[in-house]
């Protein structure tokens, strides 16, 4: 890296060439730094992942299916406007491998009829009802449905309409089992996956508090009786990209701040908490747009404030269940995504900015947190300032060709062996797609990531990041949905060995 000395600058032209020169190099640490942290926490998951894949024939499922000591479980479904999908949702979730569990269902204030649906596919009947107020509640319950034919584990609770927190706290309120699982209602789990999302609970029931799965997209898949069947990669780069996004973030990601101690986020689509303690918590927080990432850290602030320390307790992520969701597939819709999670990022920061930095909080102070402030919270600033900085600084002759090469080299051509390697270790340890063609397109997702996708994708987290510094409204927007069609089953000549 050079400064092209040819020519100097006075004045006003030279100071802004000397700012863009040490910003410039400051932008190519940061993305240094960003893309070994990820790549440290791939190496942690990685360990994680060979020692669980050698304990997977002695994981005990079936044994834990047949146990009377399994702890019962209580799967809450919120739902809103979920008419066209909700009766082969629910059928689903009482088709799951477990010995002892019930479905809530709470019917946010529907007005396209989800209640109907639910209604005629399990003959329910209103039953008089006192809900319990362990935690609070803006929507008041007005009714409560039961099936009336026989003993299906399905209640069915109708709430005047408060958002998806207030309709999960409704949930909690009614939940009758120790271990509440809270899904989405256009979710799909695998049959296996309350067993693989309990087994840490069973393990070691004294100190786990929180249990989270792995959500996969579903595009592309074959779902045939609310169950993905085979597992593809959409044949669209945008499905493709977010494909190998949810492996590098989600995924090993989260298995590597798992392993670290320093787990956060537990996904809204998928995850499995102690009752007690999230009551004793107050339940989900309606004012944050991202209750469920919320929620964790609020686990961990109240149980290091009660005395608890690192090895006290356990909130940790599971690799070998799975959560199918469909991701967007238009950009429209990926931009309120994004930017609805970047908006709930940072109000969560903003909401326990006294735990970051801070050694009361053990690793979750002086890692993770410090981690997503400083390189999920700031990426995007850093990423645009970035691709203004740097063309700026050629054009006024702050910086030379030998330097633009390796901003490209540290802040892309870095991330996409990220990216690649993200695959790979997937692919290593689930070998989940079985198709070649799949692979491949997951790799080729990975190149083009860098491509238009990161900058889109940083335009929209700054604006989420915007609306939370300015207390914007909290609109969700719709979610357009292509729905789980059918495909063509994979030929033979097709499969991976």
């Amino acid at each position: 890296m050079s400064v092209a000395g040819a020519q100097t600058w006075d004045g006003p032209l030279g100071a802004l060439h000397d700012v863009i020169t040490v910003c410039d190099a400051a932008v190519i640490l940061y993305f240094l730094a960003v893309n070994t942290g990820y790549l440290v926490l791939i190496l942690l998951a990685l360990a994680e992942l060979v020692r669980r894949t050698r304990r997977a024939p002695f994981a005990g499922h079936e044994d834990a299916a047949g146990s009377a000591f399994t702890p019962p479980i209580s799967v809450i479904m919120p739902a809103y406007n979920e008419a066209a999908g909700i009766t082969e949702a629910v059928r689903a979730m009482l088709l799951l491998h477990y010995p002892v569990f019930e479905v809530v269902v709470v019917d946010d204030g529907s007005t396209d009829g989800t209640l109907d649906a639910l209604t005629d596919a399990f003959d329910l009947a209103e039953v008089e009802h006192v809900v319990p107020e362990d935690v609070p509640v803006r929507g008041a319950v007005s009714s409560l449905h039961l099936p009336a034919g026989g003993p299906v584990p399905l209640v069915v609770a109708r709430k005047a309409n408060g958002g998806k927190a207030d309709a999960l706290n409704v949930g909690i309120n009614l939940a009758r089992y120790p271990l509440l699982c809270m899904v989405d209602a256009d979710s799909i789990l695998d049959s296996q996956a309350l067993l693989a999302v309990a087994k840490p609970f069973s393990d070691d029931p004294l100190r786990v508090v929180a249990s989270g799965g792995v959500v996969g997209i579903a595009n592309g898949c074959t779902v045939e009786a609310g169950r993905v069947v085979e597992a593809h990669v959409p044949t669209d780069l945008l499905g493709r990209t977010q494909v190998v996004e949810y492996l590098r973030g989600f995924f090993l990601g989260r298995t590597g701040w798992s392993k670290a101690g320093g787990l956060l986020i537990i996904a809204g689509a998928f995850g499995l908490f102690r009752r007690d303690v999230v009551v004793a918590v107050g339940g989900m927080d309606p004012d944050c747009v991202g209750e469920d990432a919320e929620l964790v850290v609020r686990l961990h602030r109240h149980l290091r404030a009660q005395g608890h320390r690192h090895g006290d307790y356990r909130i940790v992520f599971v690799t070998e269940p799975i959560s199918w969701s469909e991701a967007p597939s238009s950009l429209r819709v990926l931009g309120r995504q994004r930017r609805r999670w970047q908006r709930g990022l940072t109000e969560i920061l903003l909401k326990h900015r006294r735990m970051i930095g801070n050694p009361r909080y053990g690793r979750v102070g002086l890692m993770a947190l410090p981690f997503y402030l400083l390189f999920e919270l700031m990426a995007p600033l850093v990423e645009l300032a970035g691709l203004v900085l740097v063309p700026l600084g050629v054009l006024i002759g702050a910086v030379d060709t030998e330097f633009l090469w390796l901003f490209l080299l540290a802040a892309y051509a870095y991330a996409m062996v990220v990216s690649l390697v993200s695959v790979a270790v997937e692919e290593y340890a689930y070998h989940r797609f079985s198709r070649w063609r799949d692979v491949w397109g997951a790799f080729v997702g990975a190149a083009v990531e860098n491509v238009g996708y990161r900058q889109f994708t940083a335009w929209w987290r700054l604006r989420g990041m915007w609306d939370a510094l300015h207390r914007a409204p909290q609109v969700w927007g719709a979610m357009t949905r292509s729905g789980f069609g059918p495909r063509e089953r994979v030929r033979e000549g097709d499969r991976r060995p």
